[in-house]
């Protein structure tokens, strides 16, 4: 870290603090294990942490008109200070099945299920539950209670006492579920309703949970290349349609071509620059033919389009109004006025007013190209120079933005996004996003390929909020005030692959269950990672010259976090809140600089603790070696990383690999003398502290 960005970590170390409180805060609301009680009583499960449910999902079921109820699962670990609960019984047997699940946790002292005997069950069209007594329940409640929230035993059956039906119609936004019933009558009425099978407790611990875990999702990366590559070819196609009107030999402006062309072709944009504003209302070809420029007159957005399959090729646009979402928004992210200007986007799609404030918000003000209920749109090879924002897309799925390049304002206060995909999947690559609010924000653009990107002096790089599936590979940030990816809103199935990122505030912070982080390289941040996911898998990454290598936010320690490199940090892991985490999969863990004991050739054996005092020192400070030797913490760190429970609120890598993982980097950045050398025989691995 240079030494020209200290006062700025200084500045971030008082918020750092402030979210800490925030977080300390919302930790006194959870219900704290009593260990002195042999079977506790069921608990509201809104004082519960809660794994199963996207927030996207929970506030839809909240602003639905249906009283819907999903089966659940509550459960009190002998290890674990808060009860946790499941959203779906499948999902709790498939967590009771991760290897290292017991060493984290310990074992359930009591499970409660939800009980649906006597209470009316029924369907809807989609399958969720719906309890007769639901409207009760949420007067009770103060709210929906989709969680099962109206809390006391009368809602709740012990797991073991319970029957299930399996394979009937059921279903949670997940998929298949399991329905718990207390009285096998009310079971077997169900099941002549909805179909399904009657089976005990210890079947139901053999349920597949499904294939949209974070395996699956790394299973699937080559297989999401193929489908972007797919849409990439299918909308470049529209590049080649017949030239029917050639501006200024056939009309005189853009507009007048476009109007005069006939559908289907493709209007030729000599070089030139053109002072007007553009609407597409057709499916045509813009194609510039050399240096076209269309200019705006600084009020409004410059191209507005509102066809299916528009291509828009090689054409420059500047001129953009200056209306923006504004600092209140930017920074608080509050609904607000928008400088004025508002776009008419037609309906709004779906009718879920939960997330009608950040399309107010962000799909509004000027733009460079505006995309509107438009699908399978092309824009190619264009450059924009913006102080608002580049493209927006507004319910325009299977739109490619590739080959351009958007210059936004230099204060990102006073900009825009470089584009805003809302509720617009497609693929945006190779392009480049300079200055301005965030280089891409995705709202409810489920399954968009963000790939091969630059994005330079942003706010943020990539921003996903309640954007599922996504594949964010192979781009490259620098210089983000505060985020070079951030996933929020509790999403699932995102991938986040082979991605560079440099010199900005916190490099990759990742939200939501079920995803993949691996193969980026996050170097010179203020944090390398922060993980607030749970379910996911962190691997194959260079953590590497960060004030702070991972960051540990999620209560629920269920992610897979092996086979990175973590290398001259000023610290390689924090945590901020939450229990043990073991770092370690399948008898392997991760290349710790500073690690240090025998190995046997691939790991060290000796449990290695970033979190602890001295094992998280042994990379920068001499000595430090000598005393993690001494016999007695040498015997210490041998029990703790054998007992479970032992090291509360710390993560542990009981098996750390004695070389690094990622080879090429390690030899693109000449620090090949640093490596250590893994001796089989029981030898120790060699160990060479990095120099300031």
């Amino acid at each position: 870290m240079s030494a020209e960005s200290q006062p700025r970590i200084e500045t971030r170390t008082v918020t750092a603090v402030s979210i800490l409180v925030l977080v300390v805060g919302l930790v006194a609301g959870l219900f704290i294990v009593d260990l002195g009680s042999a079977t506790p009583e069921p608990v509201d499960f809104d004082e519960t942490v809660s794994v199963g449910l996207t927030l996207e999902d929970e506030l839809r079921l909240d602003n639905s008109d249906a009283d819907i109820e999903l089966p659940k699962v509550q459960t009190f670990y002998s290890q674990y200070p808060y009860v946790v609960g499941y959203y779906g019984v499948e999902s709790f047997a498939a967590e009771q099945r991760q290897p290292a699940h017991e060493q984290r946790f310990g074992f359930p002292n009591a499970i409660y299920v939800t009980d649906y005997a006597g209470r009316d069950v029924e369907l809807t069209e989609t399958g969720l539950p719906v309890t007769g007594n639901s409207t009760a329940e949420r007067t009770a409640t103060g709210g929906h209670n989709h969680g099962g929230t109206a809390g006391g035993s009368g809602n709740w059956v012990l797991a073991e006492e319970a029957v299930y039906v399996v394979d009937s119609e059921a279903r949670t936004p997940s998929g298949e579920t399991v329905m718990p019933f207390g009285d096998r009558e009310a079971a077997e009425a169900f099941v002549e309703s909805y179909g399904g099978e009657i089976v005990g407790w210890e079947a139901v611990l053999e349920v597949p949970a499904g294939d949209d875990d974070a395996e699956a999702v790394r299973g699937r990366i080559a297989d999401r290349h193929a489908e972007a590559n797919a849409t990439v070819d299918s909308r470049t196609r529209l590049r080649d349609r017949p030239v029917e009107t050639v501006v200024g030999e056939d009309e005189p402006t853009v507009q007048s071509a476009i109007e005069a062309a006939p559908p289907n072709t493709t209007v030729l944009v000599p070089e030139g620059t053109y002072r007007e504003h553009v609407d597409v209302d057709k499916p045509l070809t813009l194609r510039a033919d050399g240096d076209a420029r269309i200019v705006g007159n600084d009020n409004g957005t410059v191209v507005t389009i509102t066809a299916n399959r528009t291509a828009f090729v090689g054409l420059n646009v500047s001129g953009v109004g200056g209306s923006t979402p504004g600092p209140t928004v930017t920074d608080g992210h509050s609904t607000g006025n928008v400088g004025g200007a508002s776009h008419d986007h037609g309906d709004t799609v779906g009718d879920d007013s939960w997330d009608a404030d950040v399309e107010d918000d962000y799909a509004q003000g000027d733009t460079a190209i505006e995309v509107t209920n438009a699908e399978d749109v092309l824009v190619d090879e264009t450059e924009i120079h913006t102080d608002a924002a580049g493209i927006i897309l507004y319910a325009s799925p299977g739109s490619v933005v590739r080959g351009t390049t958007v210059v936004g304002s230099e204060n990102y206060r006073e900009g825009h996004m470089g584009i805003v995909a809302m509720r617009s999947p497609g693929v945006i690559e190779n392009s480049t996003f300079v200055g301005g609010l965030d280089g891409v924000y995705t709202h409810r653009s489920e399954g968009i390929a963000v790939r091969g990107n630059e994005m330079i002096d942003n706010r943020m790089g990539i921003h996903l909020m309640f954007t599922s599936g996504a594949l964010l590979t192979d781009n490259a940030m620098s210089g983000q005030e505060t985020a070079g990816i951030y996933v929020m809103t509790g999403p699932q199935r995102n991938a986040i692959v082979g991605n560079e990122i440099r010199d900005t505030e916190t490099a990759i912070s990742v939200g939501g269950t079920d995803s993949y982080v691996a193969e980026n390289v996050v170097t010179e941040n203020d944090l390398g990672v922060r993980i607030e996911a749970t379910a996911s898998i962190v691997e194959r990454n260079v953590v590497a010259d960060n004030r702070n290598g991972i960051e540990a936010w999620a209560l629920l320690p269920t992610n897979r976090v092996t086979h990175n490199d973590f290398v001259d940090n000023r610290r390689h892991v924090s945590v901020s809140s939450g229990r043990l985490r073991v770092w370690t999969h399948d008898g392997e863990g991760n290349y710790w600089e500073g690690a240090i004991g025998p190995t046997d050739g691939t790991v060290i054996q000796r449990p290695y603790t970033p979190t602890a005092p001295v094992d998280g020192r042994l990379h920068q400070v001499d000595g430090a070696a000598t005393l993690a030797r001494a016999p007695a913490l040498d015997a210490l760190a041998g029990f703790q990383g054998a007992v479970p429970g032992m090291r509360a609120d710390e993560v542990i890598d009981v098996a750390p690999l004695c070389a690094p993982v990622n080879d090429e980097w390690f030899e693109a950045t000449e620090r090949t003398d640093t490596e250590p050398i893994c001796r089989s025989g029981g030898g120790s691995a060699a160990q060479t502290r990095y120099d300031d």
